[in-house]
């Protein structure tokens, strides 16, 4: 009875094989339906193996879900590794002895078998009560398996559990009537064999059912190819090799260029007639695209992670991928048998000798082919969830227009392009991809799309921005700025000594509440002294909704225009990296992943990167923790698609706040909803995304105990859609005004002012903290100037001379490639040589501090001025007590001679110039200087102060020289010939000439030019004394005298003695700060040795600008 059973299943096992390799060949026909991929997807062979082998053995994608992805895989090596089991199977019924030969009587053999057995039975049952556990019974959008098809699953579940079964009782059968067991290798099954009797006939039906119920597998996946439960056991092996990035990484970041025939499409010779734009037809996708399809396992992974789907949208990535797979198995059998239709719909495929449709080939096609044939792939659709309903035959008869579309219009522009589903996805479908192809063909065929995207696609075609704002708009920001912004192209006209160009984007410069992100970005880097500079009107939309709402060549075309803008601003500097740093995640993506495609191939980093490794780096130094309740939402761009997920959550840390994350975080993280486009359109169709993330983000922050709560990301499109959330949540409840949506750099910014003025770092050079001072008050009789040998910083007396400005430069030094202006020199007695000050910013050599006063030889004592016109500090920098702003005018020249002043009425006082949103009337870069004094004065303004008279010294030949009036001050982008920053050579003095009409374009100090070349370092702030308000720089306290402020002059100078020969200024170390009593005066500007420092510096009437701005250039905007 056994041999007769056995034989029996053998043949009828044949059959199901056979029924097996036919549907494996029809599917592998059915796949290559679609078009050709590039070559990229087979090559490199040796890492995309490697990738398949990883996923495989150590399941890194299913492990996601840990309990499901450990009980998958014992399922899945029991199936693959069971197959021996199985065919031994074909003997066992048979023969109940059988065994392999060799290997089927050894120790390893036996002991496989029991792990085998007890693994796969474990694993199903554990995803069996998983499933039952998810059951979409209620509710049913909970559930991951709502839409799944339970027959095909609990079919193939049973199928696995019986030959796990299988495999344990018939090793038992043979223990119990065999007695060969071994209790290191048969620990389980021999018990079970206690229990069975010892019977040949019954280990010939265990083997009978175990070889039947496998056979019953090969039947049902062969007539079935739509089991993608059953499929993807075979297929995704496949699938894995031929994702579309080659380091393994998931379809994120990039999206999939618009291609036909395995080539990207040009848009100045693509044919619509010719090329397929998009997918407008199912034939219309890759092979590849077709193999997801089919690989597709219905787990639901997707669809649980959907943001559209979690808010009641009508799209599901799962029911999606299910549709187009349904519809194009449906479809083979016409596509096939060479059908094919236009866009028209009309049949050009099968056609006879007359051209006309061939009615015999057609009518051998099964109907239900042809009216699937029939169906528009995107349009309006009869199934519940937008995906249509599989075709079935009913007598022939069949309506296109009754079945609807396969993909329901709503469905498709419901997706976020989050990139979730690709994420969680267990076999590497790109979901996304195949969606923006959907997209294409519906925007540039069909014309077809939500109407609030027509006007965004004018407005950038017109504009170049999706809010339709004027170019000029975009630098507004800059004058609501306390720092100077080099604008390339009006600022500066090279890249040459700048680091980064920082792209603001469309948001970071038109939308209010980006630009504060945009603003803080600029003066923390400006506080790091990083060089950058900004492109201004020069600036287009990357185009990255464009691309996401299907318009392929609208981003084309603003691709290749930013392309070109930002290859004229790198070609300026041949030698330097091509870096570009961003404060929007979507064009962080746009500009790093997609941009190469079309030819632009830079290094870009997003703002939350450079600031972290600004701050690792102790350039940014945040302090003081205040105890913030902070929540991070992870955008969609800056994490999924670029996996950037740690700097921002570490400049939090490093800001004081406490993080309390959100459930749904990191790759996890639930969309905003402002991606693929959403941001323009409106929400019709369930609860709104951005509403639906806040609520998760005021569940978290209700129970942080803190204060102080915030909601942070990184990114302007998700702070706008979280704001607008936070709003329509918290109005009219006691949590209103009480939440705030900021991105981390403000958080970052707020926590490294916190330490003003305790510690602030600005320019790269670290400032000590700046005692307060009292009030000034006038003396009547101000001590005489001392001239101090000891390395300490300087102090003013009397007239305020304009400070040397820049960012860190070193003893105020003139910006490279500026000229050095004679001045009238002065008959007076030698003075006696001194060691000069050593000032601030820890700068070597003893170079003046930005704001501090200068030293000077000698000085007769000065006469009483009274205060009464005194000018309030001018803000600048946003620092406090009042420091200069860079560019601002320097005072008017005196006459050749100092002489007694009379007093000038106060009527003449110039009103305070206003600009960059400063404080207190400092004057705006590019404003009209003021007017050189007619006639000296006693008692003038604070603003009036007259020049003390210096040497003139000539440069040396190495460091190209112009006239005062008209020479430009260059940095970092200089021109051919300009001296690079450095060490300043020995300067032989000059014949004094008289001043003239020669006006001053830069100043020093005046003890530096009699100084001995042994002095100190230090960086104390300077002091002032009789009366006049300290110098401070950079975190001064409120009150003290901004560098550059003119102060009402104390004393009347006297004639300054002519100066030694200018040396080299040594580095020496640092000596502790001191606060002696110096007087400032004006002196040709000596070179910077620190090429790294950004310097400001005047010639004749024309401004230079910081960041190494060419002379005279003018702020837009402004007179």
């Amino acid at each position: 009875m056994t041999a007769t059973l056995g034989t029996i299943g053998v043949l009828l096992s044949l059959g199901c094989w056979f029924a097996f390799v036919r549907g494996a060949f029809g599917i592998v026909r059915t796949i290559l339906i679609g078009q050709s991929v590039p070559s990229s997807r087979f090559f490199p062979v040796l890492p995309r193996l490697w990738t398949m082998i990883k996923e495989f053995i150590a399941h890194t994608r299913m492990i996601k879900f840990r309990t499901v992805g450990i009980a998958h895989w014992l399922v899945m090596i029991g199936f693959l590794c069971g197959m021996l089991l199985f065919f031994e199977a074909y003997g066992q019924a048979i023969n109940p002895e059988f065994h392999w030969p060799i290997i089927g009587d050894t120790f390893g053999w036996h002991l496989w078998d029991e792990i085998l057995g007890i693994g796969t039975v474990v694993g199903i049952v554990t995803l069996i009560v998983i499933r039952q556990l998810n059951h979409p019974r209620i509710p049913e959008r909970i559930s991951r398996f709502s839409g799944s098809r339970f027959v095909p699953a609990y079919t193939i579940e049973a199928i696995v559990l019986v030959e796990g079964l299988g495999m344990v009782f018939v090793k038992a059968g043979k223990i119990a009537t065999y007695h060969h067991h071994n209790a290191g290798s048969d620990f389980f099954t021999m018990q079970v064999a206690k229990l069975l009797p010892a019977s040949p006939n019954m280990v010939g039906i265990f083997a009978l059912i175990k070889l039947l119920s496998g056979s019953l597998f090969l039947l049902l996946v062969g007539t079935h190819l739509n089991w993608g439960v059953a499929w993807h056991r075979f297929s995704a092996f496949f699938n894995i090799y031929f994702k579309r990035e080659q380091d393994g990484g998931v379809a994120l970041g990039a999206a999939k260029p618009m291609m036909s025939q395995g080539k990207v499409l040009d848009p100045e010779t693509a044919d619509p007639d010719v090329d397929a734009f998009g997918a407008g037809r199912v034939e219309d996708f890759s092979w590849k695209a077709w193999l997801d399809f089919t690989t597709c396992t219905e787990c639901g992974r997707c669809q649980s992670q959907c943001p559209a789907w979690n808010t009641g949208k009508p799209l599901s990535p799962k029911l999606l991928i299910m549709s187009l797979r349904d519809h194009g198995m449906a479809k083979a059998p016409y596509l096939l048998a060479g059908g094919s239709t236009d866009m028209g719909g009309e049949e050009v495929g099968l056609l006879d000798a007359d051209g006309k449709p061939d009615e015999e080939k057609l009518n051998a096609i099964p109907a239900a082919a042809r009216a699937e044939a029939a169906r528009k792939l995107v349009g309006e659709s009869k199934g519940a969830t937008g995906g249509g309903e599989p075709v079935v035959a009913e007598d022939g008869a069949f309506d296109p227009e009754a079945l609807g579309a396969v993909i329901d219009t709503e469905t498709l522009w419901s997706c976020t392009t989050c990139g979730a589903c690709v994420e969680q996805c267990p076999v590497d479908i790109e979901h996304v991809d195949h969606i923006l192809d959907m997209r294409r063909y519906q925007v540039l065929i069909e014309s077809d799309f939500p109407t609030e995207l027509a006007g965004m696609f004018k407005k950038l075609e017109t504009k170049g921005n999706p809010w339709g704002q004027n170019a000029a708009a975009r630098t507004a920001w800059i004058d609501e700025m306390d720092i100077d912004i080099p604008v390339f192209g009006q600022d500066v006209e090279s890249f040459e000594g700048f680091e980064y160009l920082f792209w603001v984007g469309c948001a970071g410069a038109y939308e209010d509440r980006a630009k504060k992100t945009t603003k803080a970005v600029a003066e923390l880097l400006d506080m790091a002294a990083v060089n950058f500079l900004v492109l201004g009107q020069g600036e287009t939309c990357t185009g990255d909704s464009a691309r996401r709402a299907g318009n392929e060549f609208l981003f084309q075309m603003l691709a290749q225009q930013n392309i070109e803008m930002m290859n004229q601003v790198f070609d300026t500097a041949p030698g330097q990296r091509k870096k570009i740093v961003v404060t929007c995640a979507h064009c962080f993506n746009a500009l790093g992943n997609e941009y190469p495609q079309v030819g632009g191939t830079y290094e870009v980093v997003h703002h939350t990167q450079l600031l972290n490794r600004l701050v690792r780096e102790k350039r940014l130094v945040p302090v003081a923790p205040i105890g913030e309740g902070v929540t991070y939402h992870d955008p969609c761009y800056l994490g999924r698609h670029n996996k950037v997920y740690d700097a921002p959550r570490e400049l939090m840390a490093a800001s004081g706040s406490t993080l309390t994350e959100m459930p749904r975080h990191g790759e996890r993280s639930m969309c905003c909803g402002a991606g693929g486009a959403r941001m323009w359109m409106e929400e019709q169709i369930g609860k709104r995304i951005n509403v639906d993330r806040v609520d998760e983000a005021l569940g978290v922050l209700e129970t942080a105990p803190q204060e102080v709560k915030k909601v942070a990301t990184g990114c302007p499109f998700c702070r706008v859609m979280l704001t607008d959330g936070v709003t329509a949540r918290t109005a009219g409840t006691e949590l209103e005004d009480k939440i705030e949506v900021v991105d981390v750099a403000q958080m970052l910014l707020e926590s490294v002012k916190r330490g003003d003025p305790v510690e602030v770092k600005r320019g790269g050079k670290f400032l000590h903290p700046s005692a307060p001072a009292p009030e000034p008050e006038p003396e009547p009789e101000p001590e005489p100037v001392k001239v101090i040998e000891k390395a300490a910083p300087a102090a003013a007396s009397g007239g305020a001379a304009k400070p040397k400005v820049g960012l860190g430069m070193k003893g105020g030094m003139k910006k490279p490639g500026g000229a050095k202006a004679a001045a009238p020199a002065a008959e007076a007695a030698p003075a006696t040589e001194a060691k000069p000050a050593a000032k601030g910013f820890g700068m070597k050599g003893g170079m003046k501090k930005p704001g501090g006063a200068k030293p000077a030889a000698t000085a007769a004592p000065a006469a009483e001025a009274p205060e009464a016109e005194k000018k309030p500090a001018a803000k600048g920098f946003g620092m406090k007590g009042g420091i200069k702003k860079p560019g601002a005018a320097k005072p008017a020249a005196a006459a050749p001679e100092a002489a007694p002043a009379t007093e000038a009425p106060a009527a003449e006082k110039k009103p305070a110039a206003k600009g960059f949103g400063m404080k207190s009337g400092i004057k705006k870069p590019g404003a009209a200087k003021p007017a050189a004094a007619s006639a000296p004065a006693a008692e003038a303004p604070a603003v009036e102060t007259p020049a003390v008279e210096t040497p003139a010294v000539e440069a040396p030949a190495a460091a190209a020289t112009t006239d005062a009036g008209t020479a430009k001050a260059k940095g970092f982008g200089m021109a051919a010939g300009k001296k690079r920053p450095g060490a300043k050579p020995v300067a032989k003095p000059a014949v004094a000439e008289p001043a003239g009409d020669v006006e001053e374009i830069a100043e020093t100090e005046a003890a530096v030019e009699a100084a001995a070349p042994a002095v100190t370092e230090t960086i104390a702030p300077a002091v002032t004394e009789a009366g006049a308000a300290k110098a401070k720089g950079f975190g001064m306290a409120a009150g003290k005298k901004r560098p550059g402020a003119k102060a009402a002059p104390d004393a009347k100078p006297a004639p300054v003695p002519a100066p030694e020969p200018e040396t080299a200024e040594p580095e020496l170390p640092e000596a502790e700060p001191a606060e002696p009593e110096v007087v400032e005066a004006e002196e040709p500007a000596a070179q910077s040795p620190d090429g790294d420092a950004r310097t400001i510096a005047e010639t004749g009437a024309a401004k230079a600008k910081g960041f190494g701005m060419a002379a005279g250039k003018k702020r837009p905007g402004h007179h």
